[in-house]
């Protein structure tokens, strides 16, 4: 069995082809970036390594991706996806690291390019903070249950959804408790979705809420130990059932009518082992509903290597997608301006280092 290999089934090549799109996973178990691409009739996969990466934020052209102790941001760019020099006309998109935000290990989930700037969700500290290189995080907000900024973990503070403006509108977390790791107790019933506008709890009693969204003006969200993608109502403070799936939930994206939403197998240890659906015979993936029927369309599920997942985004308008780490940038070196962006002839001993991760990484299935 290959590294890293996946099925996929249904409508899963027609409508990554169709929609235009690729996809981008986040998975911090085995410690790998994932991007899936398809022209209609193939499956292209992209495997980089990155150190726990976790939550994704997305604004043409840049890329954020939470990792262990930091943020780090990438640009693409057509001159540097065209000219590529392992691989040259093959990609539409390159991402290149730009800039690294050092936070230490606060625990990053959720991220986003808003109008206060790059915000992360710093699960750690229980709060909202901006990663802008001044500081490890600067905090911009707390749930009015938390009174201090400590590193206890005190709600499971994780998901964050900005709205069309890109103003910041609801998080969810594992309980409205305010002692270290307070939400571990009742964690299949206490979880909240919260105005961060109002700091009022709009839904309460929530199975381990992750992935809030914006979507079209309403508000969607994934209840993970129910396994269920839900669309809040926010004038009777309910919530409707879209989708049943199978397995642990977490990471949510939307084009058109559909959803895309990363499936995670469940390893048996404290956080999870009381879940129903740690027994269940899983295979951590993607799925696709349609939000129209709440039918599962396309499927795409990990053989080996790959058992949870945390995020999962689209990257719209791209057939082909590359990204490099911190590490391998600085074999293959470009420099990104204002005025242009070129790669850079990486010269040691007057010989040019050539570099082979690229064909060994990526691979068609």
């Amino acid at each position: 069995m290959r590294p890293f290999q996946c099925s996929y089934s249904g409508q899963t090549l027609e409508l990554l082809d169709k929609l235009n799109i690729s996809l981008i996973l986040s998975t911090y178990q085995a410690g790998k970036v994932i991007i899936l691409s398809s022209d209609g009739e193939r499956m292209y996969q992209l495997v980089r390594e990155f150190s726990r990466p976790m939550g994704i934020a997305l604004r043409k052209p840049l890329m954020a991706l939470a990792g262990a102790l930091g943020v780090t941001v990438f640009r693409t760019d057509p001159n540097l996806a065209k000219t590529y020099p392992e691989k040259p006309d093959v990609y539409d998109a390159f991402y290149y690291p730009t800039s690294v935000f050092r936070t230490d290990y606060v625990d990053i989930h959720d991220i986003a390019f808003t109008k206060k700037g790059l915000i992360g969700v710093n699960t750690s500290f229980s709060c909202l903070c901006r990663l802008d290189g001044e500081y490890s995080f600067n905090p911009i907000w707390k749930p009015p249950f938390i009174e201090k900024y400590i590193p206890q973990d005190l709600c499971h503070l994780n998901g964050m959804a900005v709205d069309d403006s890109s103003e910041i509108r609801y998080v969810t977390a594992f309980g409205e408790t305010a002692s270290k790791e307070g939400w571990r107790e009742n964690k299949l019933t206490s979880g909240i979705l919260m105005d961060v506008k109002t700091n009022q709890i709009v839904l309460s009693g929530l199975p381990m809420p992750h992935s809030p969204r914006v979507y079209k003006g309403d508000i969607y969200m994934l209840l993970s130990a129910t396994e269920q993608l839900i669309k809040v109502d926010l004038k009777t403070k309910s919530y409707q059932v879209v989708a049943k799936l199978d397995g642990f939930i977490r990471g949510l994206s939307f084009k058109d009518q559909y959803a895309f939403i990363g499936i995670s197998k469940l390893r048996n240890t404290h956080t999870f082992s009381d879940l129903e659906l740690v027994d269940k015979e899983i295979k951590a993936g993607v799925v696709i509903v349609d939000l129209n029927s709440g039918e599962v369309v396309g499927k795409i599920e990990y053989e080996s290597d790959v058992e949870e997942l945390y995020d999962v985004h689209i990257l719209e308008g791209y057939k082909r997608v590359n990204i490099l780490n911190y590490q391998q940038s600085l074999k293959h070196r470009a420099l990104i301006t204002p005025f242009g962006c070129e790669w850079v002839e990486n010269i040691v001993d007057t010989k040019r280092i050539s570099i082979k991760e690229e064909s060994q990484n990526e691979t068609k299935k």
